[in-house]
Formats: structure tokens, C-alpha cells, sequence
């Protein structure tokens, strides 16, 4: 009787739990070289993730790993985006004063924006364009894999996400390197220059690469910033749920979309346990360390899921539509900086 109360259940549940295993395990073995190879070469390790699991698309095609690479994609990805939430406090926030938090605030709502009305120039899908203009105007890649899992899932949903990584990552790379310089050549002071980099630059390793390129201080301020568009998060996923949510009502479909994702409730609830000083440092640390590692995973499932001939069907329109937005993105934060004296 034993037996049939107690082993058997135990058993059921790891012969379930093995199919999400195999492919987990695929996808963590690629984080833990990926990550290696950025740390000890350079590089970004996103990328590196990304194209990585794409070279083993095959696995996506057969049965083992199929739903661990699912797994990895969705809730290992939700994970990693909750414990975003460890990285900041409301007092961050405050320390920056109303200019620089208003600056953020504005420029990520004119790109999003402006993603959508340059895709519909461009010919591409609006939400393409809302996807691109989120990742670009918030955090990146992080963004980007955030506000995807509140999209209507659809046949290119997919593809435009896997885009939208390669083409934040890489952009990103290259304004690492490119934007100190310009900081360099308008002679911005170190507050301004946190500025710049934290409101232009679209991924925060890179971000904070560039702020202590160039001193501790801008380091200081430009990481401020960078939080302080990481906390747009929020906002932004719930302005995606209720456009999309509107959308799927009109099909008759509204009970498939939730009213408040769980990862978006986590990410809130970090950022005010931890401005309240509940979190210790070494737990702090711990979870932001973790959130790197569940979003490196999460990469790789979506390279693997991803293949190069559905890639290059789409063509350079969304590389361009993604340049422009980043280009736009500089001037607008690049303007206010210089004509309202942000930092100075």
C-alpha cells in the first residue's frame, strides 16, 4: 500500500518532469559556455546565447527536448524578468531629482511610439514595431523578451523576438564603444554624460561599461538612469496587455489574456521589498545574479526554437527600423541634456 500512495505519485512526477529536463539541461549548458566564453573574450552574452542555441535548432524539431526548451523560453524567462526587480529602490529614483526620471519617461513613450509609426512606413507589422521601440526605449534585450510574453502569439511572433534581441544586442555593443566618445566630443560634464549613456544605451552591462569608461561619477548617475528606464517595465507591459487585450476581444478571445502577468507582479513586489531594505546584500546579489542566469537560458531556448533560413526572410527593414528608433532615442535624450541642462 505503500508503494501505491507514495512511490508511485513520486515516480509519475519525475517521469513528467524528465522531458522538461533534457531540454533545460541543453539550454543551461549553453548559458554556462556562453557565459564563460563573454567572460574570459568579451563579447555580449546574449548574443552569444542567442546564436549559440540557434546553431541546435534540430533540437526543436524532435520530441526529447522540445518541451524543456519550451520551458526555458516561457517560465525561466518570466523568472529572470521578476527578479529584474532586485536591481533598484524607489529611493534610487528619487535621488536623481524630477529631470532626469521625466527625460526617461518621455523618451520611452515618443520611441515606442515612433516604433510603431516608422514599421507601418516601413511596410513591417505594427507590433513589430511596438516590440522594437519598447526594447530600444527600455532595457534592451530584456525588454524585448519581457513585453513579448504579453503579445498575441502568432507565426512570426517568434522570428520578430529573436530580431528584435540580435538587433538591441548589437546596437547596444556598438553605442558602448561610439557614445563615450560623443560625451567626450560635447565635453559633457560627468552628471551629464550619466545622463546620455543611462537614457541612450540599451542594455545595462553595456551601460555601466560606458558610465565607468569614463568616470565613477557618470558610472554612478548613468546606472541611476538605467533603472530607472528598466522600471518603465512596468508600465509599458501593462500598456501592451491592454492593447493586445482590446485586440483579442474584438476576436471573441479575451478570456486567454490575464489581467496582471505573475512576473510583473514579482518584479513589483522586489523593487518595494527591496526599497525597503528587507533584501541583504549577499540575497540581493544572489537574485540579480540569477536573473542574469534565467535570461541567458531563456535566450538560448529561443535561438534553438529560431532558424536561420526564417531569419533571412525579413530582410534589413527591421535593422533599419531599429537604427532609426535608436537614432531617435539619442537625439531626443541628447537634446534635453544640452538645452535643459540636465546634470550640469
Amino acid at each position: 500500500m505503500k508503494t501505491t500512495l507514495f512511490d508511485t505519485p513520486l515516480t509519475e512526477r519525475f517521469g513528467r518532469a524528465r522531458p522538461i529536463g533534457r531540454g533545460l539541461l541543453v539550454c543551461v549548458t549553453i548559458a554556462l559556455a556562453t557565459t564563460f566564453i563573454a567572460d574570459h573574450y568579451g563579447g555580449p552574452t546574449l548574443l552569444y546565447a542567442l546564436l549559440f542555441g540557434m546553431s541546435l535548432h534540430f533540437l526543436s524539431e524532435e520530441g526529447r527536448c522540445r518541451e524543456g526548451i519550451e520551458f526555458a523560453a516561457r517560465t525561466v524567462l518570466r523568472l529572470g524578468v521578476a527578479l529584474l526587480g532586485a536591481r533598484m529602490t524607489l529611493a534610487q529614483v528619487g535621488d536623481l531629482g524630477i529631470g532626469p526620471v521625466l527625460t526617461v519617461v518621455v523618451a520611452v513613450a515618443l520611441v515606442i511610439a515612433m516604433g510603431s509609426v516608422l514599421a507601418r512606413v516601413l511596410g513591417l507589422d505594427r507590433d513589430l514595431g511596438l516590440l522594437t521601440g519598447g526594447a530600444v526605449a527600455i532595457c534592451g534585450a530584456s525588454a524585448a523578451l519581457a513585453l513579448s510574453a504579453v503579445m498575441p502569439r502568432h507565426e512570426t511572433h517568434e522570428r520578430n523576438t529573436i530580431l528584435t534581441v540580435v538587433g538591441v544586442t548589437t546596437l547596444s555593443t556598438m553605442a558602448m564603444v561610439i557614445y563615450p566618445l560623443i560625451a567626450g566630443a560635447l565635453e559633457l560634464a560627468n552628471g551629464q554624460a550619466g545622463i546620455f549613456l543611462g537614457g541612450t544605451i540599451h542594455d545595462v552591462a553595456q551601460v555601466v561599461g560606458a558610465g565607468y569608461m569614463i568616470s565613477e561619477q557618470t558610472g554612478d548617475v548613468s546606472t541611476l538612469v538605467k533603472l530607472v528606464r528598466v522600471a518603465m517595465l512596468v508600465p509599458a507591459v501593462m500598456v501592451f496587455m491592454w492593447l493586445f487585450r482590446a485586440s483579442r476581444q474584438a476576436e471573441g478571445a479575451a478570456t486567454k489574456v490575464p489581467m496582471l502577468p505573475s512576473f510583473l507582479v514579482g518584479f513589483v513586489v522586489l523593487v518595494l521589498v527591496n526599497s525597503m531594505g528587507l533584501i541583504p546584500e549577499a540575497v540581493n546579489e544572489g537574485m540579480s545574479t540569477l536573473s542574469r542566469w534565467c535570461l541567458v537560458t531563456a535566450i538560448a531556448a529561443l535561438g534553438i526554437k529560431t532558424s536561420f533560413q526564417k531569419l533571412a526572410v525579413v530582410g534589413w527593414k527591421p535593422v533599419i527600423l531599429m537604427a532609426l528608433e535608436t537614432v531617435f532615442l539619442l537625439v531626443v535624450v541628447l537634446g534635453v541634456v544640452l538645452i535643459g541642462g540636465l546634470g550640469t
